[in-house]
């Protein structure tokens, strides 16, 4: 093969690597483009919540539902498109900001832990399901049985003021 005929073939592929690239940077990530549903363990006492109240209930400021029961915080890890959904809409934070925010908290003894970090919208839907006050974000289409799905502001994912899509 001449060294013209190499740089043509070298020149395609990284054509080709290109194109691909740029269509991967303009596409947004899966999650961003879909509904997120907010769940809970089936017996937390709320039914809805203001975008306000979710959003403290998230950042630790409220720490239980009732006199009873904890909020327990589960998000997905950092890998995933519904935690840069969770920072985004939700914490209006960087990860960095995420992580430096909880160890303040922690710091300043307004939180006990973190939230719980898992890998999958199916460990999150297991863990919500089974854990009393649970509370987490996944994508609309992930919700399994067992988990109850917040209103939030008065709107169920897929109605069309849902504020999280």
């Amino acid at each position: 093969m001449s060294l013209p005929s190499r740089l043509r073939g070298i020149a395609a592929v990284l054509g080709g690597s290109i194109l691909l690239l740029l269509g991967a940077l303009a596409s947004p990530p899966r999650a961003a483009a879909e509904t997120m549903a907010v769940i809970v363990h089936p017996d937390t006492p709320v039914q809805n919540l203001s975008f306000a109240e979710m959003r403290r209930v998230f950042l630790g400021e409220r720490q239980y539902w009732n006199a009873e029961t904890p909020v327990v915080l589960i998000v997905r890890a950092p890998v995933a498109p519904e935690r840069q959904v969770v920072l985004d809409r939700i914490y209006r934070m960087s990860e960095s900001q995420f992580k430096q925010y909880w160890i303040a908290r922690i710091f300043r003894a307004e939180a006990t832990s973190t939230p719980k970090v898992v890998y999958s919208n199916q460990t999150i839907n297991e863990l919500v399901a089974a854990i009393p006050g649970a509370i987490s974000l996944v994508r609309a289409d992930d919700i399994q049985p067992g988990v109850r799905t917040l209103k939030i502001d008065g709107f169920l994912p897929g109605e069309a003021n849902y504020p999280l899509r």
